[in-house]
Order: C-alpha cells, then sequence, then structure tokens
C-alpha cells in the first residue's frame, strides 16, 4: 500500500499541474464566450431560446464522447492547414480537451448571467436612464455589477464540472488526474483509483471556496473579499502549473499506450530501451484504440505498440484471414503505403481476442469450441470489454457462428473478469495473453472456423520517424523475442489486487525473463 501511495505522490505534481491548466484555460474561456452571449440573450429574446437551448444541447452529449469526437475534427483541420500553409497543429491532447471542456463549462454561466440580467428590478433600470446613463454605462455601472452575484453562482458550477470532467481528457492523451483513474481501473490499483478521485474532489472544493470567496465580496459589496478570493486563485494556478515549467521542452520520442496493463507495461519497455539509447521520452497513456493508431499517422506519436487483428479489422477494414504471416505482411505493405506508418514487426507473442469461460460451466455444458458455444448461447450471457461488441472482429465471428446470446453485458475489463467468476456472465470475450486466464484456470475456446483474426503485437513507427536510426536500432532487438508466457506473467504481476509490481516493474522483469538483444 505504501508504495503505491508513494507512486501516486511521486505522479502528482505532473497530473495536476496539467489538470489545472486545463481546468483553468477551460474556465477562462468559457466565461469569456458565456458572458457576452448572457448579455445579448438578455437583450434579445429571439436569441435568448437558441442560446440556452444550445448550451443544454451540449450537456446531453457525454462527456467522453464530446472529447473524443474533437479529436478527429481537429486532425482534418491540422491536414487542412498542412497542406494550404505547410503548417499544422497538434489535434492529440490538450486543444480537443479544452474546446470539449469550454462547451461544457458555458451552460450554467450563460443561463445565471441572463436569469441575472433579466431579474433587475425595472426600476432600477429606469433611475439609470433617467440620470442620462448610455445603454453602455448601464451595463457595466448598474446592471453587471448587481448581477455578480448571481453570475459568480454560475461560475463556481462551472468550475466544479469543469474540473470534473477533465479526469476524462485523458483518452485523448492530455495528461490530467484521470490518469491516475484509468491506469487504476486497468490495473486494479485501487490506491491510485482513490487517489485520482480525492485528488480531484479536492482541487474542486477548493477551487470553488476560492470563487465562493469572489462571490461574497460582489453580494455584500467588500472588495477586500473578492481581491483575496481572486489572489488565492490565481497564486493556486501558478503553483500547481509551476512543475511543468520542465514540460516545455520536446522530448525527443513520444511514446503511445492504450488504456490496459499490456500497453502500459510494452511502453514502459520501449521507453527503457530509447532511455538506454540515451534519449529522452514522454508518454501518450489511456489512448482509445481508434486514436492510438490516427496519432501515430499524424505524427502525434513516435511508436505504441498495435495488434495486427484490429488494424486488419479496424484500419483496413478487412473480413478475411489469409492466415498469421500473410496477414502481417499485407498488413505491413498497405499501412506503409496508406500512411507512411512502418510495422517494425511482431514482438513474438499474440494478445488475440478468446472466449473464455470457466472449466465448471463449460463441462456442464459440454463446450470446448465456439461450435459448442453457439449450440448453447441461447440460454447465456456474453460478457465483453468496453468496445468489443462494436468492432467488426464481434460482427465476423458473430456471423461466422450465429450466437445469438440471450444477454450481452459490456464492463470495463477488471470487472469482466469479475462478473465471469461471479457467475454475472457465462462466457467472456477475453485477451489471449492475459495472465488472468492461466491463474485463474479459465478455459479458451478453440475457433475451429477461424473467425477470429490473428493478433501478433507489432512496433508500429510513425511516418516521420521511418528512417530514424536511433529509434529502429533501440526497439529492432525486441522483435520477435517476446513470447505469449512471459507476457502472461508481466500482465499477471501488474493485474492483481495482491500484486505489488508496476508497469515499469513488470517491463523491467519482462527484459530479464527474454533474451532481448542487449
Amino acid at each position: 500500500m505504501n508504495g503505491r501511495l508513494d507512486a501516486a505522490f511521486a505522479l502528482l505534481p505532473e497530473y495536476l499541474g496539467w489538470h489545472v491548466l486545463l481546468s483553468a484555460s477551460a474556465l477562462g474561456l468559457g466565461v469569456a464566450i458565456s458572458l457576452p452571449l448572457a448579455i445579448a440573450a438578455a437583450r434579445s429574446p429571439r436569441l435568448r431560446w437558441p442560446l440556452l437551448a444550445g448550451a443544454s444541447l451540449i450537456q446531453t452529449i457525454p462527456s467522453l464522447a464530446l472529447l473524443a469526437l474533437f479529436y478527429p475534427l481537429l486532425l482534418a483541420l491540422s491536414s487542412l492547414a498542412r497542406q494550404a500553409t505547410g503548417h499544422g497543429f497538434s489535434a492529440l491532447g490538450f486543444l480537443p480537451s479544452l474546446l470539449a471542456l469550454t462547451l461544457y463549462s458555458m451552460l450554467p454561466i450563460l443561463r445565471n448571467g441572463a436569469a441575472a440580467i433579466l431579474g433587475i428590478d425595472p426600476a432600477v433600470r429606469e433611475a439609470a436612464d433617467g440620470v442620462g446613463m448610455t445603454a453602455r454605462q448601464r451595463l457595466f455601472q448598474v446592471e453587471l455589477p448587481l448581477a455578480a452575484p448571481v453570475i459568480m453562482a454560475g461560475v463556481r458550477t462551472a468550475a466544479v464540472w469543469t474540473i470534473g470532467a477533465a479526469t476524462l481528457s485523458t483518452p485523448v492523451g492530455q495528461t490530467s488526474l484521470g490518469n491516475y483513474i484509468f491506469a487504476g481501473l486497468q490495473t486494479e490499483n485501487w490506491v491510485f483509483v482513490l487517489f485520482g478521485c480525492a485528488a480531484s474532489a479536492v482541487l474542486a472544493l477548493i477551487a470553488d471556496q476560492l470563487l465562493g470567496l469572489m462571490e461574497a465580496g460582489a453580494r455584500t459589496r467588500k472588495p477586500v473579499l473578492a481581491v483575496v478570493g481572486a489572489v488565492g486563485l490565481v497564486a493556486g494556478i501558478a503553483l500547481a502549473v509551476s512543475p511543468l515549467a520542465g514540460f516545455g521542452k520536446p522530448a525527443a520520442y513520444t511514446i503511445g499506450a492504450k488504456n490496459f496493463s499490456e500497453q502500459y507495461i510494452l511502453a514502459e519497455v520501449i521507453a527503457g530501451r530509447l532511455q538506454a539509447a540515451g534519449a529522452e521520452v514522454r508518454r501518450k497513456e489511456d489512448l482509445g484504440s481508434a486514436v492510438a493508431y490516427r496519432a501515430l499517422a499524424a505524427g502525434e506519436i513516435d511508436v505504441y505498440v498495435d495488434y495486427s487483428g484490429t488494424l486488419w479489422s479496424n484500419v483496413l477494414g478487412r473480413k478475411d484471414n489469409p492466415g498469421r504471416a500473410e496477414v502481417l505482411k499485407q498488413l505491413t505493405a498497405e499501412l506503409k503505403r496508406r500512411d507512411g506508418v512502418v510495422v517494425l514487426g511482431s514482438l513474438g507473442f499474440e494478445n488475440a481476442y478468446a472466449f473464455v469461460m470457466r472449466p465448471d460451466r463449460a463441462q456442464a455444458l459440454g463446450v470446448a469450441s465456439l461450435a459448442d458455444l453457439a449450440r448453447e448461447a441461447p440460454k447465456l450471457t456474453l460478457g465483453s470489454d468496453l468496445e468489443f461488441l462494436s468492432r467488426p472482429e464481434w460482427k465476423a465471428v458473430d456471423t461466422a457462428y450465429g450466437f445469438g446470446f440471450k444477454t450481452k453485458k459490456s464492463y470495463q475489463p477488471t470487472f469482466m473478469y469479475r462478473a465471469l467468476s461471479g457467475g454475472e456472465a457465462d462466457v467472456i470475450s477475453a485477451f489471449s495473453s492475459d495472465g488472468r486466464i492461466a491463474a485463474d484456470g479459465l478455459i479458451v475456446l478453440t475457433d475451429p472456423k477461424a473467425a477470429i483474426p490473428p493478433y501478433d503485437a507489432v512496433v508500429l513507427i510513425a511516418p516521420k520517424r521511418a528512417g530514424d536510426r536511433r529509434l529502429l536500432g533501440a526497439l529492432s532487438p525486441l522483435i520477435g523475442k517476446v513470447s505469449v508466457e512471459a507476457m502472461r506473467a508481466a500482465n499477471y504481476s501488474v493485474d492483481r489486487d495482491q500484486a505489488k509490481a508496476s508497469p515499469a516493474e513488470a517491463a523491467r522483469a519482462l527484459e530479464e525473463r527474454m533474451p532481448l538483444g542487449k
């Protein structure tokens, strides 16, 4: 426990700094946009409904979905800008997160601002007009000061929303306190999960109280309170982001990783190799599956590990299965032709989708293969990870066998295994290199129709790094040297509550187990 807590505190300056910078920037931009719109809404009934309805509509979009949707949009705009001017911009990380969170912050500010201005006593406006004030003078000297307490209440609400939603920016490549939560869920590191939640909650409370002082100053006409709150807020932001000064210099290489333990471990292996070659590295972890490949092709990250079946089905849109060697051969040629992405080669093991059951349940039903499973499926519940049921691989295997499960449920991977052990799911879509399969004595069902494509773990290199000798020289010795048994052991050491290994420790153990060309 102490080791995990120490590791959490060691990461806090970076994670907190980025979280504060992102939240403060989004809130500041939200205020700058929403306040003029609130004034316009209060002045014009024709604008009021569309503006408030639009802001409310944004709130109905799930936060993670809105964050993810900005990435492909910005990527397309960056590509157009590069074609037009020769220069693009980063579509990963801070920018999509900033835009999405800004939109989320607008509703309470816009609604409170419009309501506050509309709620001012008409007699006050008449008095201002009577003394000869212009519309501009009346707004800034009378209406906004009177509306300030209600507007600040909206800003306080927006601040709490923004700080909470900022934890969801991790899958689009933005470091935040959400890194604790996403990584902790995948590795069953509940200390990280609780630490991330607590840090986010404390940050929201502090911001709310400081903004509350500013609100109290506006309400009671005591400028000292407002100044104290504003100074505290600015000082807190400056203090939180100060550790980020060392992140201004670009790292030599950016390593990507998806959001499960094997990816964290392999990212650490790659980082160790590059650091041993004298390179500075940075990590972009917890990326969504589609985001990771697009980020690599666009040069947002330099290297990461993906799986041939994922690339074959999702990137190339292929539904056939010409065999493991042929898939890898065609994939290498096609990714290079289409996107300039270099497939350095397979690490030597597969992390394939596999249908898994408890041995007692499989034996009772007489199920050993997917064909047997199809016979019993109408009576069974399938548990899957969050994306499997929407992937082409599921459509292909379901078409091949015609399952017709009684119920299908999606889980975060950690809870998917819990559901299998507890009987909430009869069969799950696991991963063949997951150490929990062997450790828990689970049965992997055979695939007699070869409906599931091969899933070699392959090292992918960004187009801009295709001729980078240091990168290729550091990583080439990994090709073909990682066995599935070694990977299962590394995954298991990270994935279990009783295990103490971090991804970095598991990566070092993996290096020691395998002849990785040192």
